[in-house]
């Protein structure tokens, strides 16, 4: 599976964005796939995750109500849409997918087996 981040750009506080992250492969729509975050400085964060079936999601307790994931199996496809962007969003943004991984372990990024090359997000003040 290789994975390609898309969405990231410059936008004001209070703005929206959303992310997508395209995948080749036939059995993308099984894979679990995760958004991480990495700030200039700071270790690599989660962010949210879909999970295949049942279609569960998962998110960082800061980031609930703000941050939505959502996938388009048609389209190979996993979005994520950020509102009420703030300047601490500012990161690089990485998707990535696990073909198989339990409910508990959906934030930890070493669970994943393949990593997008990132879209940078920059929230100005």
């Amino acid at each position: 599976v290789q994975l390609q981040a898309f969405g990231g750009g410059l936008v004001q506080a209070g703005g929206f964005l959303r992310l997508s992250c395209v995948a080749s492969g036939r059995t993308f729509s099984t894979y679990t796939v995760g958004w991480f975050r990495q700030a200039p400085g700071k270790e690599r964060e989660f962010v949210a995750s879909i999970r295949r079936n049942p279609v569960t999601t998962s998110y960082a307790d800061s980031l609930k109500g703000r941050f939505t994931i959502s996938r388009d199996n048609a389209k190979n496809t996993v979005y994520l849409s950020m509102t009420g962007l703030k300047p601490e969003d500012t990161a690089v943004y990485y998707c990535a997918a696990a073909a198989r991984i339990i409910m508990s372990a959906m934030s930890l990024g070493g669970q994943y087996d393949y990593w997008g090359q990132g879209t940078l997000v920059t929230v100005s003040s």
